[in-house]
């Protein structure tokens, strides 16, 4: 058995982990011979998908391309993550703007593949998650749960391969970040982009600013780990005046801590 050091403590059977790998790789090598196209986002989840394909692309042959959307939800330190790691693997790598891949099955087809896969994982299937329904209804594959792969097993095989992705916090799309009921809007998706910036540059890594609007008003709830809320409180400050320079009248700090799904709550 082998334990993580200074992380969760979870102990993975690497025996049974590496089957799992070999599998993975077995199937997508079958993708890749069809032509693949992964959606890539950024996060651990695709990236390891992706690196996964392109390792099976080298043993086996084929075709594999990979998808990124580019939208207004889409964080900017997500942006950098996704260029540098293409640039790192090798894989060809297209941008489309999310309104041109309302149906991906036409970048699929510009790129002769006839199969696209997504990075869904074991570790998602509690979660709400609107998009996989469209997965499903478009014939999309999700490999990484079909073998019943969780989060902390593809980070620990991407450190144990050197992928820089594997610790990187898990980062939905800012979408995410408003309450249910709130008109989203780019203008708010990108004060939410520049705000959580402020936290991350000085030093927060768990965390999600949440926006609420109640009786006309706006307002910002922040979420994070209990570890890191007096590294919050240093930063309340600038993070506090940032945010009502651009019109909310507070910003909160959730004592509950963060959360998935928080901003369905």
């Amino acid at each position: 058995m082998f334990s993580l050091t200074g992380r969760l403590n979870i102990n993975f059977d690497m025996n049974e982990l590496m089957k799992k790998y070999r599998a993975l790789k077995d199937c997508l090598g079958k993708y890749t011979d069809e032509g693949l196209v992964v959606a890539f986002s950024g996060g651990v989840d695709s990236g390891f998908l992706l690196w996964t394909a392109e390792e099976a692309r080298k043993q086996y042959g084929g075709n594999l391309i990979a998808l990124t959307t580019n939208s207004a939800s889409m964080p900017a330190h997500d942006k950098g993550d996704v260029e540098k790691f293409v640039r790192k693997t090798g894989v060809k790598h297209v941008w489309r703007d999310s309104s041109e891949v309302d149906n991906p099955d036409y970048v699929a087809a510009e790129n002769d593949c006839k199969v696209i896969a997504y990075g869904y994982s074991a570790s998602d299937k509690t979660d709400v998650r609107p998009g996989h329904k469209a997965a499903l209804e478009n014939d999309v594959v999700f490999p990484l749960a079909a073998y019943d792969f969780t989060k902390e097993e593809i980070r620990e095989l991407m450190r144990l391969n050197g992928l820089e992705l594997s610790d990187k916090p898990s980062s939905p799309c800012l979408s995410s970040r408003i309450m249910r009921g709130v008109q989203i809007t780019k203008q708010e998706l990108r004060d939410i982009d520049n705000l959580e910036d402020i936290l991350r540059a000085g030093g927060m890594k768990i965390f999600r600013l949440r926006m609420h609007e109640l009786n006309g008003k706006r307002f910002l709830r922040l979420e994070t780990s209990p570890e890191e809320i007096p590294l919050a409180i240093q930063l309340k400050d600038g993070l506090v005046t940032a945010a009502k320079e651009r019109g909310y009248e507070w910003v909160t700090l959730d004592l509950e801590g963060y959360k998935t799904g928080g901003g369905t709550v």
